[in-house]
């Protein structure tokens, strides 16, 4: 994954970042407004793109920013993610002086901005670009759960009124941009969101309040020195709440390529076990060593920190998994088997077939009451064995955490039906193909 970066907030300092290069990028709409700083932060898979909004000695004002040369050259970088930092004035008051604000809404008060890469329709086809959400739900998450690991005082929605600069507002405009539903005040946002939107990539900004503007008369009315000094103030909490979102990421983009690296070790048969049946092989997958370790790895990062008494198998498949979780885990191992395999006193739990019934067994001994269980199977189509194994786990007491499969197949719809009952994991989802 390529992230742009606008702002940067000290992440292009060469001390952060390991090999980087200074690209200078030619666009059909002119120079951006710097050189972009090209690298990766030590430890993490996430390549960084970082653009300074006003110039890398903050030369440019706001209205002169080149929005559409710095979104394209970042997009022709192969970013296809945006995070942008910012300073705000507060138009409310519960957000304080370096507060950090997850933007989700803005207002365009701006006049003078280039806000669209199409000026010409070509082949009289309109290009209307829906903005009814401009900022991308999924960085948002990501922001808002990493100011929650970092305990960075923050406000989970925002909505931005962006106006042109470089004069502040008068305080009848900071009044009336309070009636509009503003929260927060810039002169940065609003463009870039709008053509980030109009160029596919995601897009999200981090908003640091900064100031009251001028509507609260309690309050000196903001200067440029004030918010130099606050931004000054809080910059260190910025540049680490940015590591903490790249390092999440990073986190991600390795699970999701080591997702489709197990999917791609899981063979299909057609036509077996009867005409019209794909049948998903985890054998395939459990004679390659790097997949099979990716799949408990991937099972292991997920409980490791959970609370979790007991990790149960259910035949036959699931004893290969769950007994090695369990050890990586360290927990007890507990196995569901099929009728008269197990001694000593059982209780039974049966379930429909497509023809006829089935039924699995656990001895009662297995688990105590209040234990908290993970229940683990290869793979998850109609889900009768797993929704036995999981009442079979309630009827001794104990509490089912989540029921987990390496292979889903949503299509029969098996792990919906858990869903309404339990929590569910899969590794990989195979629709119909």
């Amino acid at each position: 994954m390529k992230l742009g970066i606008i702002g940067g907030s000290g992440l292009d300092n060469p001390e952060m970042l390991l090999d980087f290069q200074e690209k200078e990028i030619d666009t059909p709409y002119g120079k951006p407004s710097s050189a972009i700083t090209c690298g990766k932060i030590k430890n993490l898979d996430i390549e960084l793109c970082i653009l300074a909004r006003h110039g890398k000695k903050h030369e440019i004002p706001p209205s002169q920013v080149n929005n559409r040369a710095n979104i394209y050259a970042l997009g022709k970088l192969g970013c296809e993610h945006i995070i942008a930092t910012t300073a705000v004035g507060s138009l409310r008051e519960e957000i304080g002086r370096g507060d950090f604000v997850i933007l989700d809404q803005f207002i365009d008060f701006t006049k003078q901005r280039k806000e669209t890469f199409f000026e010409k329709f070509e082949e009289r086809k309109a290009k209307h670009t829906p903005m009814a959400d401009p900022f991308s739900e999924f960085l948002r998450q990501k922001i808002i759960s990493s100011c929650k690991q970092l305990g960075i005082r923050h406000h989970e929605k925002g909505t931005v009124v962006t106006i042109e600069g470089p004069r502040f507002s008068t305080r009848a405009e900071s009044r009336m941009f309070r009636l509009f539903g503003a929260d927060v005040i810039n002169m940065s946002i609003a463009p870039e969101a709008i053509l980030a939107n109009e160029a596919a990539i995601k897009y999200a900004a981090i908003a640091m309040s900064t100031d009251y503007d001028c509507w609260l008369e309690t309050e000196k009315p903001v200067n440029w020195e004030q918010i130099i000094e606050t931004f000054n103030k809080n910059s260190e909490k910025m540049k680490s709440l940015l590591v903490q979102v790249i390092e999440n990421l990073s986190k991600e983009e390795i699970q999701r390529e080591n997702v489709e690296f197990i999917r791609s070790k899981i063979k299909t048969m057609p036509n077996w076990p009867k005409p019209g049946v794909m049948f998903r092989d985890i054998n395939s997958l459990l004679r390659d060593k790097e997949g099979f370790e990716k799949t408990i790895e991937i099972f292991e990062n997920r409980y490791r920190n959970q609370e979790i008494d007991v990790i149960a198998g259910i035949e036959s498949r699931g004893f290969v998994l769950a007994s090695i979780v369990a050890n990586k885990l360290g927990k007890p191992l507990v196995l569901i088997r099929k009728p008269g395999k197990l001694p000593f006193e059982t209780l039974r739990e049966e379930y429909s077939l497509e023809y006829g019934k089935d039924a699995v067994e656990i001895q009662k001994e297995a688990v105590k009451f209040g234990d908290k269980v993970l229940i683990v199977d290869d793979l998850c189509a109609t889900a009768g064995t797993m929704n036995a194994a999981a009442s079979l786990i309630e009827k001794l007491g104990a509490k089912v955490v989540e029921c987990a499969f390496v292979i889903d197949l949503p299509e029969l719809k098996g792990s919906e039906k858990l869903k309404q009952r339990w929590k569910v994991f899969n590794i990989v989802e195979f629709e119909g193909e």
